[in-house]
């Protein structure tokens, strides 16, 4: 195949790489897409621990900003407040698994049907919102994370 000074062959096409010719920018890009593919799921799933673990903080130290959030309850009444902290609880125990690198995707799993309740009870009572939206995005990740097996720093999966 004949090129001309430009590098493009007779057919049109780019002309193919020398043996010896290296091409930085294409070398740079498959090494950062290498490191996205390995470190990616446990940068989504530490991300997504964070996220549990600032509500169940919130739900904990401040509950009664959260009960008008119980379903079937009403917000006033000491069962919405146990709701709350008990839910508050559930998402610092799974935050810390994820964060912690253990049973990850079981964490994972429970954390997406916690997250799917989240959003229905929020569709059913409010519509979609732009915090209704929100939580379908945290409901993706964590049912991504939940079938993922490329985790490192985890102690089991």
């Amino acid at each position: 195949m004949t090129t001309n000074r430009s590098g493009i062959g007779e057919s049109g096409r780019p002309a193919p790489a020398s043996k010896g010719t290296t091409n930085p920018t294409g070398q740079a890009i498959s090494n950062v897409g290498e490191l996205a593919s390995a470190w990616g799921p446990t940068a989504g799933r530490v991300l997504l621990g964070l996220v549990l673990a600032w509500f169940g903080y919130h739900e904990l130290t401040q509950p009664a900003l959260w009960t008008g959030y119980v379903p079937f309850v009403h917000n006033a009444s000491a069962s919405a407040v146990v709701a709350v902290l008990a839910h508050g609880w559930i998402l610092l125990v799974l935050a810390g698994a994820l964060i912690g690198g253990i049973m990850t995707r079981a964490a994972a799993a429970v954390a997406a049907l916690l997250v799917a309740e989240i959003v229905i009870w929020l569709t059913i009572t409010a519509g979609l919102s732009d915090l209704t939206l929100r939580d379908v995005g945290v409901l993706g990740l964590a049912v991504c994370l939940s079938g993922d097996t490329r985790q490192r720093l985890v102690l089991t999966t």
